[in-house]
């Protein structure tokens, strides 16, 4: 079993996006690993194991608008089922 169940993906696009910022925001907010969050002022990449993926979406919808959003559970494809 997985600590962390939900891999979280999606595009932040707005104006003055900070990635350290965004980094720090997520050590000190959420629960989960394998973090990127990648970018410039204009569009960060963000990547994240969570088991509260709806945490991640409402803050990065706070920062700008979000995009090419997936959502999958790796306990289901660990499964062989579809995420």
């Amino acid at each position: 079993m997985l600590e962390y169940k939900y891999d979280t993906q999606l595009l932040i696009e707005g104006h003055d996006l900070d990635e350290d910022a965004i980094n720090e925001y997520f050590i000190s907010h959420f629960k989960g690993d394998c973090l990127l969050a990648v970018g410039d002022e204009d569009l960060i990449k963000i990547h994240f194991h969570t088991n509260e993926p709806w945490l991640v979406l409402e803050y990065c919808a706070s920062l700008g608008e979000i995009h090419d959003i997936v959502i999958e559970d790796m306990d289901r494809q660990a499964r062989g089922l579809k995420g």
